[in-house]
């Protein structure tokens, strides 16, 4: 991209943003892929990320094998998650409404309908911890003050748009990096590290279960990625967004659940003093003792704070933009105006907040079971979009197409939904839920691999369907405006 479109752009980025499910065009296009490794850094050093950490203790595995099972299972989940986020810039596109180019333009609703729940229900868990952590912050015993004052900031954010969210992804990245650098320096000066890593007993089933946990926290990043790579100039080079969102994800992730990994086991481990909650039943409040005195504590309570307002922002965002996409599916509309987008940011944030007041104290066993839910839900979707994209498609998108029932893509694409519903189902015999535990993980001894079947499976079956019947374009094609500008 040339220096004069760059700098013709800037005083327009500067403002509110104003596109949202249309093409960005060429001379609003800004950022560098840098940019993505700060944003998904950010977003990943947060609480919750601990909270999933801690999970693969909690429900058995020690250790050291749940921080290597983490490591997997991020690294895996991270390159598919990274594919999305490299389809931004060439497409200018949100992610989910690429998902018309596969399902359909009515077909891609009921993807879309699934992301909106997903959207909420990280939303209102996160809102949940961040909000103990502004109790904290300001010694307030009731529960909703700090829950709803998360939500006006997270509306706040998430409505001035794109570039203020990076904004946070890159302010999130400098606290974090301060504040869990002086956590885990109290953490090994505090406690017995090395003898809670020295218990080494491998078992195969706790093991795959923390790959599960963190490939399932990539793989659901999937629906969000490409929102935020989309402003990237076009000819942005694919394997630098790709790496540089790979590296962020991964790294502040596998930080985050490292530290959370041996929380739990620190946890376990009878040293805590007496008087101390193990890490388990008050999260934000142990993190806060960890820090020592209370004006650390406090630092640290806004560290959570920013964290989670930075993901939370993100959940705000996406959210808005797949209502939008679903509702104008039948309409044809491709833009809408940053006033009725922050209406629809203030009904999401409002409808999270709320389910975050009714939430259940439950709240670690019902955020694994969420994550392993949705893990079997997305799966199959990155796989049908991923592999279309570059195996079939190969990279060519007639995006007109994408806004009109009539057009290329038609209403409903028969092989790509049949392909959905079939990974959806070919994954409940692998399936280890609290509720449902599948013939095949019994005979693997519990062993959750259903993330690996709806990926791989789904693409065997998509794949030679979609070569015989999808007719993609010859090369990418471009509404007329963002023609003109090239």
């Amino acid at each position: 991209m040339s220096t004069q479109a760059t700098q013709t752009a800037a005083p327009i980025v500067n403002r509110i943003e104003r596109r949202s499910i249309d093409v960005v065009p060429d001379d609003e296009r800004h950022g560098s892929p840098a940019n993505q490794f700060t944003l998904w850094f950010g977003a990943n050093m947060q609480i919750t990320a601990i909270v999933d950490g801690a999970l693969a203790v909690i429900f058995g595995a020690d250790a050291l094998w749940a921080i290597i099972g983490l490591l997997i299972g991020n690294i895996c989940g991270g390159i598919v998650m990274a594919l999305h986020s490299a389809q931004g810039p060439r497409l200018g596109l949100p992610q989910m409404i690429s998902s018309r180019a596969q399902f359909g333009v009515y077909g891609a609703i009921l993807p879309l309908v699934l992301v909106v729940i997903m959207y909420l229900g990280f939303a209102a868990t996160g809102t949940v911890l961040a909000g103990q952590a502004i109790n904290e912050i300001a010694a307030v015993d009731a529960a909703a003050f700090g829950i709803i004052i998360f939500g006006l900031l997270t509306f706040l954010v998430a409505t001035l748009g794109y570039r203020y969210i990076h904004a946070m992804g890159r302010i999130s990245t400098v606290v974090g990096i301060v504040g869990f650098v002086y956590l885990a320096v109290r953490l090994v000066t505090t406690y017995d590290v090395g003898a809670v890593l020295s218990d080494q007993n491998f078992d195969v089933v706790t093991f795959l279960l923390a790959i599960s946990l963190a490939a399932g926290w990539q793989l659901t990043f999937g629906p969000y990625v490409a929102d935020y790579s989309r402003y990237l100039p076009r000819d942005t080079n694919e394997s630098a967004t790709f790496s540089r969102t790979l590296a962020g994800t991964v790294i502040g992730s596998q930080w985050s659940m490292t530290f959370g990994a041996l929380l739990a086991a620190l946890s376990a481990s009878a040293q805590l003093p007496e008087n101390q909650l193990p890490f388990i039943a008050n999260q934000v409040g142990f993190l806060g003792d960890l820090a020592g005195p209370a004006i650390l504590a406090i630092a640290i309570y806004a560290v959570i704070v920013v964290g989670k307002l930075t993901v939370n922002c993100l959940n705000a965002y996406g959210g808005f933009m797949t209502i939008t996409t679903t509702l104008t599916s039948f309409s044809g509309v491709d833009r809408i105006r940053p006033f009725a987008r922050g209406l629809y940011i203030a009904g999401f944030i409002a409808v999270s907040v709320l389910i975050a007041l009714l939430a259940s104290e439950d709240f670690l066993t019902n955020f694994r079971n969420f994550i392993l839910v949705l893990l079997t839900v997305f799966t199959p979707w990155s796989a049908i979009n991923l592999t279309d994209y570059y195996l079939v498609s190969k990279e060519r998108v007639d995006i007109p197409a994408l806004y009109d029932p009539d057009g290329r893509y038609g209403r409903w694409n028969v092989a790509a939904l049949s392909s959905y519903v079939l990974g959806i189902l070919l994954q409940f015999p692998f399936l280890a839920q609290e509720l449902y535990t599948g013939p095949a993980t019994e005979a693997l001894g519990g062993a959750d691999i259903s993330w690996l079947v709806g990926l791989f499976v789904t693409a065997l079956i998509y794949y030679p369907w979609a070569k015989r019947t999808s007719r993609p374009p010859a090369e990418m094609i471009y509404p007329e405006q963002v023609r003109a500008d090239a």
